[in-house]
């Protein structure tokens, strides 16, 4: 676990999952701080995703439990996980856009449907969440099929941003964007924190970002994890699988594996 660390937002505690033969998660005992940037990483196949999704509430794990603000969300009913869930927003890799949808009615789905905002306040809160993630309000009536790849990976995060989560579930949230709306989506998640405590949980490929965007790391290798701290102590740790993954190198614990993801 993390040491002084501020009060625990999402505790997993000998979470296992398998598919089949192959098993993805082995024993995975973490702790993620409230009201911080926490980061994920780890090499191809090593079950970040498995491991995000199992916390969604997407996968179902064999073993161990899950828990948000100390309420179990393993062993429950599907209700009562998305009602545990209620404040949690989550974005993955391929943005999950509705695509009969415009854009502001997918920012807004859950606040629209779930929480009775009227249209007309749904579409003024989605253009302004879009001008957060660098998108004119032009994008506003537009489908996801009449956007970029990288137009609807900030469109999934205004998605996030607009119900202003307290635990923000993130997976690879800048990948494909430009430094610009790189560094304005991180400065979104700042003031998010600061006004309101959110915590964010997230996975990136983006080492020169997880080493100073976050202010903790959890690494994952075969399914294990392999190191967690504070960012500020990578260097420090002599933890050969981090230094190897953080720095690039070629040489180290991981080796290249041609291996299918799950």
């Amino acid at each position: 676990m993390i040491s002084n660390a501020p009060a625990i937002k999402l505790r997993l505690d000998g979470v296992g999952k398998r598919f089949g033969r192959t098993q993805v998660l082995h024993d995975i005992a973490l702790a993620v701080p409230a009201g911080a940037k926490t980061v994920l990483i780890g090499p191809a196949a090593s079950g970040k995703t498995v491991l995000m999704k199992c916390i969604a509430g997407i996968h179902e794990p064999e073993t161990g439990s899950i828990t948000l603000d100390g309420q179990q969300l393993t062993g429950i009913s599907v209700r009562e996980r998305n009602e545990r869930l209620h404040s949690t927003g989550v974005l993955f890799q391929q943005g999950g856009l509705f695509d009969s949808l415009t854009v502001w009615e997918n920012i807004c789905f859950r606040l629209i449907n779930n929480e009775g905002m009227s249209r007309k306040d749904a579409r003024e809160l989605a253009i302004q969440t879009l001008a957060q993630v660098n998108l004119p309000a032009a994008n506003a009536d537009l489908l996801p099929s009449e956007l970029s790849g990288g137009m609807q990976k900030r469109v999934g995060l205004a998605r996030v941003f607009a119900g202003s989560p307290s635990l923000m579930l993130l997976d690879e949230p800048t990948a494909g964007l430009d430094p610009i709306t790189t560094k304005a989506i991180y400065r979104v998640l700042d003031r998010m924190i600061d006004q309101t405590h959110a915590t964010v949980f997230a996975i990136t490929s983006d080492m020169d970002a997880a080493r100073h965007e976050y202010d903790y790391m959890i690494m994952l290798h075969e399914g294990r994890v392999v190191w967690h701290g504070r960012t500020s102590e990578i260097d420090a740790s002599g933890n050969p699988y981090v230094l190897q993954l953080v720095n690039g190198r070629a040489e180290g614990p991981i080796k290249m594996r041609l291996k299918a993801r799950v």
